[in-house]
């Protein structure tokens, strides 16, 4: 994850997320995650097409985005309302994107 002047650009694997700041509309710290959610390649939920880059299972930061972001998939169609990642600082992370709102 880097965060630059510009935005927030997310790489996990073979899947990319970017976006400017001004599209962060809220940071949350959430946790704890079931095994499944974090095991394997990046997840795209069901439920509200949130995507989640995630390591382990203990505690990551939510991004909503007002403009849903392209991630999961190389051609964008498929758009993702929210972001969740697994990162060393979570509180770090949610204070600085927060600021950023």
């Amino acid at each position: 994850m880097r965060i630059e002047k510009d935005g927030l650009f997310v790489r996990f694997g073979l899947w990319r997320v970017a976006t400017t700041f001004d599209n962060v509309a809220g940071v949350a710290v959430t946790g704890a995650y079931a095994f499944v959610r974090t095991a394997g390649p990046a997840h795209l939920s069901m439920a509200d097409k949130g995507l989640t880059f995630a390591t382990n299972g203990d505690r990551g930061v939510c991004i909503r985005f007002r403009t849903p972001v392209a991630g999961i998939e190389p051609t964008g169609v498929l758009r993702h309302p929210s972001l969740t990642v697994t990162v060393a600082d979570c509180d770090g992370l949610a204070r600085v994107l927060s600021q950023t709102t």
